[in-house]
């Protein structure tokens, strides 16, 4: 393999950024930059190993695998329409174009889902005649393991301790081992995967799976129960939060990537690479809500071994995707970080918090089972039986201080959003036992709810900022406090509610966007806007009837996003610049959530 030095006539790489375009198929996934470089891939599955690990370790130490044009001049980038397969176009100082399609295979295939730890790249000659240049460098280790590299008639094999990749080629292998540019006179195929051969001839095993992937992503968004207006937006939320999906066991993971800092040089830099409750269940009810039910389906799974492992009733705001519970955290030193602002963290010590709202985050989540009769597998009494369980355990918990859903690692209270939460869960167990022919146990969770009910309206009441404070007895404003009408504890138009609006208004927001609380925590006060707060004020404008505003509140949420349509976690209010780990769950979420509660319905126009 070459040394990593850039070669006259090819840019050294880009600073990193968040404008990325996420690919994947439900069992890995990968984040290619604007310039078809894959800066990010982590096998075998979302937590593991960064075998491309450019996006925190920036310039040319970094790993990657990019496919350059010579004097590169302009790149153009979009998705196929309704798909997760995404094109790239490079084009350089004399009119020369390649265009390169990027994927992870996923159909149907022999009575299942065919997913396998597979990256596709297709790279074929537009206009002219291009030189380009073919970089892969592979990493184990988090960096520091350099794999021994073997060759065969029409593959190179990456062999690392733990893990051995193969790339299958119809392109030159003495110019991918060197990097050695060359004029690109027909299509060239790469299949970056397990060290396997392939059953058919590389073109047509890329051609195959392209095309085969394409429909299934066609077919997918063709069955989403769409709004009118924001179509586009709302599928390509969609595609992501279905990509967040790790299929095997169920787990919905909160992004992809692990210490994007929340904002610059803030050292709030978090691996997002796991199942957090809460997270989960909003991707769940985003999805929900535009009839794709199915992940639903995949999570509960995941959710019902969950509860079926917490013997002691306590259970962990988040989880490893394989229902791992311990997740130590721990700093990667040799990595400099996003934009070398470190340090890279695996792991998250989150995992040992007690978050008392994660009671009611799972039996909303497993909720709808028990309603819809679509499901294949509804859920019925034993369900029932183990959601009381949970429900037990949230009465217990109920009015304990816990480090509350923004996960305060330093600070304990009696958190408003927790025990809204516990609320949550007596309410809708209520509704289930009563689904199901249960009076007794009806009466039994609709009183606990009852009296939680009164004593959150009574003790989260600040007289002083006449708003529904973070805490009982606070007087420190939190946005989560609007999730009090989304769940349904008031209506919105409760004048308790309106004001509380207007007082988060004034103190939490910077123009469109909306901070998440006012208090200093850890790292003092926070910086930039949390994406998923400025939803729920959308959500909350729209419910107390100020659509107008809420609408142009959702179009600069929109205009936010990157070129391909994703939102990360946080968004700078001054620069529009976005932090934070990418893509995020819950961003999408309320794209998908603004757009179905703000749009012309479609009765307007047929």
């Amino acid at each position: 393999m070459a040394d990593a030095t850039t070669p006259p006539g090819f840019a050294p790489p880009a600073a990193p950024s968040l404008s990325l375009g996420l690919i994947g198929n439900c069992a890995i996934s990968a984040l290619v930059d604007a310039q078809a470089h894959i800066v990010w891939c982590c096998l075998p599955r979302f937590d593991g190993d960064p075998v491309f690990n450019a996006l925190v370790q920036p310039g040319e130490t970094g790993s990657r695998f990019a496919i350059e044009i010579e004097h590169l001049a302009a790149a153009q980038q979009w998705y196929e329409p309704n798909t997760a397969v995404l094109r790239t176009r490079l084009t350089d100082t004399d009119g020369n174009c390649v265009e390169i399609t990027d994927f992870a295979p996923r159909f149907q295939a022999r009575s299942r889902f065919f997913r396998p730890m597979t990256l596709v790249r297709r790279v074929r000659p537009v206009h002219g005649a291009p030189r380009i240049r073919v970089a892969l460098r592979v990493r184990y280790g988090w960096g520091r393991e350099v794999p021994q590299i073997t060759r065969g008639s029409n593959h190179l094999r990456y062999v690392g301790d733990a893990l051995t990749l193969r790339l299958n080629t119809d392109a030159p292998l003495s110019h991918v081992l060197s990097e050695q540019p060359f004029v690109l006179t027909r299509e060239h195929h790469f299949l970056l995967g397990a060290d396997e051969s392939l059953a058919q001839g590389i073109a047509d095993t890329a051609r195959q799976f392209e095309q085969e992937t394409i429909a299934y992503w066609r077919h997918w968004s063709q069955r989403l129960a769409v709004p009118l207006e924001w179509q586009d937006a709302v599928i390509r939320a969609a595609i992501t939060l279905k990509l967040s999906l790790y299929e095997d066991t169920g787990a919905i993971v909160a992004a992809m990537t692990t210490s994007i800092p929340e904002s610059a040089h803030s050292g709030r830099n978090w691996d997002y690479r796991y199942c957090w409750l809460r997270d989960a269940f909003f991707v769940v009810r985003a999805l929900n809500s535009l009839s794709e039910v199915a992940t639903m389906e995949d999570y509960l799974r995941w959710l019902g071994n969950v509860v079926l492992d917490a013997s002691s009733g306590h259970i962990q705001p988040l989880y490893g995707i394989g229902l791992e519970r311990s997740l130590p955290e721990s700093v990667q030193p040799q990595l400099a970080g996003y934009r070398g602002m470190g340090p890279v963290r695996v792991g998250n010590q989150a995992a040992e918090h007690f978050q008392h709202d994660v009671y009611g985050n799972i039996v909303l989540g497993a909720a709808q089972a028990f309603h819809d009769q679509r499901l294949l597998h509804r859920a019925g009494l034993p369900e029932f039986a183990r959601l009381e369980q949970v429900g037990q355990h949230a009465v217990r918990v109920y009015g304990q201080p816990d480090a509350g859903m923004w996960e305060l690692r330093t600070r304990a209270r009696v958190h408003t959003s927790s025990a809204l939460m516990g609320w949550a869960a007596c309410d809708r167990l209520a509704k289930i036992a009563a689904r199901l022919g249960l009076p007794e146990r009806a009466d039994h969770w609709r009183t606990h709810a009852h009296t939680m009910r009164a004593e959150i309206l009574e003790k989260s009441w600040s007289t002083r900022r006449q708003a529904f404070a973070e805490s009982f007895g606070g007087h420190e404003l939190d946005a989560s406090v609007l999730l009090m009408a989304e769940v349904g504890l008031v209506d919105a138009r409760d004048p308790r509610f309106v004001s509380t609006v207007a007082a988060l208004e004034v103190t939490l927001c910077d123009g469109p966007y909306m901070r998440r609380y006012e208090a200093a925590d850890d790292f003092g006060r926070p910086e930039t806007a949390f994406n998923i707060c400025t939803f729920w004020r959308i959500d909350a404008l729209a419910r107390i009837g100020r659509h107008g505003e809420a609408r142009e509140i959702f179009e600069a949420m929109l205009a936010a996003r990157n070129p391909l349509g994703l939102l990360s976690e946080d968004t700078h209010a001054q620069t529009g610049e976005m932090w934070g780990n990418f893509p995020q769950t819950y961003s999408m979420v309320g794209i998908i959530n603004s757009a179905m509660r703000l749009s012309a319905p479609w009765d307007s126009v047929i």
